[in-house]
């Protein structure tokens, strides 16, 4: 099923020409068929434009598109003077910066195939991703990053060489196999004097099938599997995104989820050539909120974790607000909250009730999202994993709108969306222009376009395993269309929990109702083969902490506040009160708090704050077999 309205054959959306036959492609961006001609093209166009800003010694400063090209071009020559050809992979280690996207267009533009790898990666796990992509070079950010290839360096015999990016710690330091950025910049100013026009001659030979993107699958189901995106599957892509999530040439923008991830990928690199937007690179994952108050964008796009954890600071700045300044916030939060519910049902809001709201908006909640830096946001994006309506709704409430999309590496990033107009809470939206879904075996969703990948790399058999035999890729993931052509996910396919008694059960939104609690950051519904549901959960370390302290509740580290019997019972009221709203075979019979603080680098959590549901399930066996003693 297709959506309801499809791109016409030429259109310029927000100055952005797209001329394609999404049936069939190859798609076109201002008359661009790949995306380094995109980029050369936005080059030229916009000059000493600023295309990102990062910060140095706490100081925002500004790099042109000028800027971009010229690194780009440099690493590009460089690369090809110490053997780079066309078509082999290039791999790159590092938090999000400036020059994580210089190599990424870099290594596009002169041919090869850039491949990242996540920073939270261990050194036995950089060894399996630069063997399986063959990778020929390796970009690492700084001395951290580099012990992990200093470790396993006799493990990756196909690597020619290792460049790092921040010399800080390593000034003395010298190793034939390593050189560092500048000292690339230098190897390509003398091979461009020397050739040139060959930048834009090998940009001039991308081609739509060539393969241009390798994203590495998370690995929770066995090894990591690259996924092979093409030119074509990201221009298809980028033809999408300009009509369904519009950016416009002022607008700014936080980069600080992995670049690894398609989503940020697609968000941070991909979108803003095609847009002509501004990227701000965040300090670090534990700055990002400071980052975003700074920054005040007009787009922000996160996964559900980053959402729960602004909602949960929220929760705390109101509580430890006036009695007045409650007051006012439960009153403004009311009207919206009714406004909202009105919107989404498609009724009419009465007059008194948008004047009460734009008054307490006006006094209220304009502060609130000054406070935390999106007054100015147009639009907030969440996906790559599921989030409470509840807390879609809340957004809505406080004036801020935040659309649920959909998409997979294997997608290049989009299957369907919300957006302005066609927004259904609980849904991630409409499949977009040009692709078409279906409802396969087993209530599994299949989609058809474009943007779906040239399959594994080096695995035939799994990319066989992925499609089916009439050409559609198989998601995993378990939903329905509605009437109107949402799409509904209820669940993973390997998710499904059949209890004892033969219920199936997807735990998705079981598990959302809970993390809606501010108390709560995750949790694992554990039943398959049980006779009742049970659950793992993961407390709000900066709620829980305050709860416990404005109590007196005395406690020594995170695991003696999660052993107190005061949190024990704020959870299970929280449990108890979702149960409510589910049939008792649904219903959480028992929990258990894993009273570990968990990172990226832990190996329960995938990059992008997700727990790994299987890893969970063996690492803490023990918890679960005690609640089913």
């Amino acid at each position: 099923m297709g959506n309801m309205e499809s791109i016409p054959p030429q259109s310029k959306i927000n100055g952005v020409s797209v001329n394609t036959d999404l049936e069939k492609g190859p798609y076109f961006l201002d008359g661009c068929d790949t995306l380094p001609k995109l980029f050369h093209q936005r080059c030229k166009e916009l000059g000493e434009r600023t295309s990102h800003r990062e910060k140095d010694y706490g100081i925002w400063l500004s790099y042109s598109w000028n800027d971009f090209f010229e690194h780009s071009k440099l690493i590009a020559h460089g690369l090809i003077s110490l053997g780079l050809e066309r078509g082999e992979v290039v791999s790159i280690l590092s938090e999000d910066n400036k020059e994580w996207v210089y190599c990424d267009l870099a290594i596009q533009c002169a041919g090869g195939i850039a491949s990242g790898i996540y920073t939270t990666d261990s050194s036995s796990q950089l060894s399996y991703l630069v063997n399986d992509s063959d990778s020929r070079f390796l970009f690492v950010e700084n001395d951290e990053q580099l012990d992990k290839y200093l470790t396993v360096r006799d493990q990756m015999p196909g690597l020619n060489k290792v460049i790092v990016f921040d010399r800080e710690g390593l000034h003395d330091y010298h190793d034939d196999q390593v050189m560092f950025i500048e000292e690339l910049y230098d190897l390509g100013r003398v091979h461009a004097k020397k050739h040139p026009e060959l930048f834009e001659q090998e940009i001039a030979k991308s081609k739509p099938e060539d393969i241009c993107i390798l994203v590495y699958t998370s690995g929770t189901t066995g090894q990591p599997k690259g996924a092979m995106i093409s030119h074509s599957n990201v221009m298809f892509s980028l033809s999408i995104g300009a009509y369904t999530l519009p950016a416009f040439e002022t607008d700014e923008q936080v980069c600080f989820l992995p670049l690894c991830h398609i989503l940020e990928r697609f968000i941070s690199v991909l979108s803003p050539i095609a847009a002509r937007s501004t990227v701000n690179f965040a300090e670090s994952p534990e700055t990002v909120f400071d980052n975003v108050q700074e920054v005040s964008p007009h787009i922000f796009t996160a996964v559900p974790r980053v959402w729960e954890k602004i909602y949960s600071r929220i929760s705390i700045m109101v509580g430890d607000a006036t009695p007045f300044g409650r007051w006012a916030f439960k009153l403004a939060t009311s009207a919206g909250q009714a406004r909202a519910t009105l919107i989404e049902d498609d009724e009419p809001v009465p007059a008194l009730l948008e004047l009460r709201y734009r008054i307490l908006d006006a006094l209220v909640l304009k502060n609130i999202r000054r406070m935390i830096g999106m007054d100015r946001l147009r639009r907030g994006t969440t996906g790559a994993a599921p989030i409470s309506p509840d807390l879609l709704r809340w957004y809505k409430s406080i004036g801020i709108d935040v659309f649920e999309g959909y998409g997979m590496s294997e997608t290049a990033g989009i299957i369907s969306l919300n957006m302005y107009g066609k927004n259904k809470i609980g849904t991630v939206g409409q499949v977009v222009p040009g692709g078409k879904v279906r409802i396969g075996e087993g209530a599994e969703i299949q989609y058809k376009a474009g943007n779906v990948f040239e399959g594994y790399w080096k695995k035939p058999d799994k990319t066989r395993e992925t499609m089916t035999d009439d050409g559609w890729l198989k998601t995993g993931d378990v939903g329905h269309i509605d009437n109107s052509g949402y799409v509904n996910i209820t669940g993973r396919l390997k998710d499904i929990i059949i209890t004892a008694g033969g219920k199936n059960i997807t735990p998705a939104e079981i598990e959302n109702k809970l993390k809606f609690s501010p108390y709560i950051s995750d949790a694992v519904i554990i039943g398959d083969k049980r006779k009742f549901l049970s659950c793992l959960i993961m407390i709000d370390q900066e709620n829980v902490e305050k709860f416990a302290q404005d109590r007196r509740v005395p406690f020594g580290d995170f695991a003696s506040l999660c052993a107190t019997a005061e949190v024990q019972e704020l959870i299970g009221g929280v449990v108890s009160e979702v149960n409510d709203e589910f049939a008792r075979v649904e219903q959480i019979k028992a929990f258990r708090l894993i009273d570990v603080l968990l990172t990226a680098e832990d190996d329960e959590l995938t990059a992008t704050m997700k727990l790994k549901r299987s890893f969970v399930e063996d690492k803490h066996k023990a918890l679960i077999d005690e609640m089913y003693a």
